[in-house]
């Protein structure tokens, strides 16, 4: 797509339901100019904290009720303006917004048409915590600057180079296709970002390289990526497959609802709650903060110390599943908050696995740092590594090179 607006800069929106991060890049050098958060739109006590980093001043606080998504990015634009950053200047090219789920129907960052809203839209009945949020904060920024290219990038989207024989679930095809019940996995952009930045780590070109990336945050997931193509993730038709997580069960037996339902009398309403607020490592034993966790391991707390097991032994099953599903494997890549910097995780999630070629360095894996690294020892013959996210920042690309000719050659 070309636009007569040359700028360079992207501003990257990612509106939940209840807040809008941001942050403000200059594509010229990928180097962040503002970042910021608004939360609990719609209280009281919302609060906004905006950091202007191009300016090098300390980071501003508005605290005070802020009604709805529009006063959000209108308060957002009020703070950019005071440093020269307005969402007025001709800088500024394109708005690029996360959006969770885009089906089948999105598999590439996509320019936000009448027609792709209404699609976006249509998708709410598998993503309705997330999409509607979305959907807000399209409207609003499309009201606020209807001459810029908005563009949106989809969680989904990385996921959707899996065959059939890992997207669908062996339920009745008729059923399944009217109620689009498949595994479509989310945190796409973080995959793609980190299996690519894995592959650069290497020396190699991603399309050489094949990653197992597992994605250790509250929310958390596991992928196999093969020659930069995701081939299985762990995520299903929700965020709540998979992996142990902060507050989410991941994988479970089904009849469990079934169960709860008639020897319980638990409502399918209730049953959400539990298996997605109450469930995973919160439920095993009360916190959802590894690092309260390890320090409750460490003090010899039973329920912690059994809550970190069957977290790592989930994590060790979807690695050797993956494992067999890419045959062949360069590197595990650990990423996002938790994967980032959980030493203990790393350590506990790779022991055991030497004769598939995995290791890690006990001192390289106790260093901290903020680059990506290897935690692997040189006579290793899978790379492990550490690996940080930037999800902002593959939004802010995709949705460059969508709007800008030329951008990535």
């Amino acid at each position: 797509m070309t636009t007569a607006n040359q700028g360079t800069r992207v501003l990257v929106l990612n509106s939940g339901s209840s807040s809008v991060k941001y942050q403000l890049l200059d594509m010229r050098d990928a180097s962040r100019l503002a970042v910021g958060l608004v939360e609990r739109i719609g209280e009281e006590t919302s609060r906004l904290k905006h950091t202007p980093l191009a300016t090098g001043g300390g980071a501003r606080e508005q605290n005070g009720p802020i009604a709805d998504h529009a006063a959000a990015l209108k308060a957002v634009a009020a703070e950019l303006a005071v440093d020269g950053l307005g969402l007025d200047s001709p800088e500024l090219t394109a708005i690029g917004h996360r959006v969770v789920h885009g089906g089948l129907k999105f598999s590439a960052p996509t320019v936000i048409t009448d027609e792709v809203l209404a699609e976006i839209e249509r998708l709410v009945p598998v993503a309705p915590l997330h999409n509607p949020a979305n959907i807000t904060g399209i409207l609003t920024a499309r009201a606020l600057r209807p001459d810029l290219p908005q563009v949106a990038v989809f969680d989904t989207a990385f996921h959707t180079t899996m065959p059939e024989s890992a997207a669908r679930y062996a339920i009745d095809v008729a059923t399944a296709d009217e109620h689009r019940i498949r595994r479509y996995g989310f945190h796409g952009t973080s995959h793609a970002y980190v299996s690519r930045e894995t592959a650069r780590l290497l020396g190699k070109a991603p399309e050489d390289v094949n990653v197992i990336v597992l994605h250790l945050g509250n929310g958390a997931s596991a992928s196999a990526v093969r020659g930069g193509r995701c081939v299985d993730t762990s995520m299903g038709l929700t965020p709540l497959e998979g992996l142990v997580m902060g507050t989410r069960s991941g994988d479970i037996d089904p009849a469990v609802t079934f169960h709860l339902k008639r020897v319980a009398g638990m409502s399918v309403d209730d049953i959400d709650v539990l298996l997605n607020k109450k469930s995973g490592l919160v439920g095993l034993c009360g916190d959802n903060d590894m690092r309260e966790i390890r320090r409750r391991c460490d003090e010899g707390d039973e329920k912690a110390q059994l809550a970190f097991d069957i977290y790592i032994h989930r994590l060790k099953k979807y690695i050797g599943a993956y494992y067999a599903v890419l045959g062949k494997v360069d590197a595990i890549a650990f990423t996002a908050g938790v994967g980032e910097n959980a030493a203990p995780v790393r350590e506990a999630a790779i022991a055991g696995l030497e004769e598939l070629g995995l290791a890690v360095d006990g001192e390289l894996n106790a260093v901290r740092s903020d680059t990506a690294r290897l935690i692997s020892p040189e006579y290793a013959r899978v790379a492990v590594a550490v690996v940080p996210t930037d999800e902002e920042l593959e939004i802010a690309q995709q949705t460059y090179e969508l709007v800008t000719p030329g951008a990535n050659s």
